[in-house]
C-alpha cells in the first residue's frame, strides 16, 4: 500500500493564502476520492524564515478499482491539483513515496 509525503517551503508572509489554497485543494480531492486520508503538517523550525510544510496522502480502504493505497493514477491527480499552490511556494514540491511495511496494531 503506497502513501505519499510531499514537502515544500512556504514564505511566512504567504502562509494564510497557502493554507487556504491547500485546504481547498484537499477538499476537492476528498470529494472526488472519499477514501483519501490527508493531512497538512508544518515543521516548527524555519529555513531562512520559511517553514517546511508537508502534505500526507493515504487511503482508509481500497478504491473503486480495488487498489489499496495511493495508485500512480491518483498520485498524478494530486500533482495536477497541487498546481493551484504554485503562487505560494518558496521551494519546489518534493514527493516521497513510501509503502506500508508493517501496519500498526489497532
Amino acid at each position: 500500500m503506497r502513501e505519499l509525503y510531499i514537502y515544500y517551503r512556504v514564505a511566512e508572509a504567504h502562509a494564510a493564502p497557502a493554507r487556504a489554497a491547500t485546504v481547498a485543494m484537499q477538499a476537492r480531492l476528498k470529494q472526488a476520492h472519499p477514501q483519501l486520508l490527508m493531512r497538512l503538517l508544518r515543521r516548527a523550525e524555519t529555513v531562512e524564515g520559511n517553514p517546511t510544510w508537508m502534505e500526507t496522502y493515504a487511503t482508509e480502504a481500497a478504491s473503486a478499482e480495488g487498489e489499496a493505497g495511493i495508485s500512480t493514477a491518483l498520485q498524478a491527480l494530486i500533482e495536477v491539483a497541487a498546481l493551484d499552490l504554485q503562487p505560494w511556494l518558496a521551494s519546489p514540491r518534493h514527493i516521497e513515496v513510501f509503502e506500508v511495511f508493517l501496519p500498526c496494531a489497532s
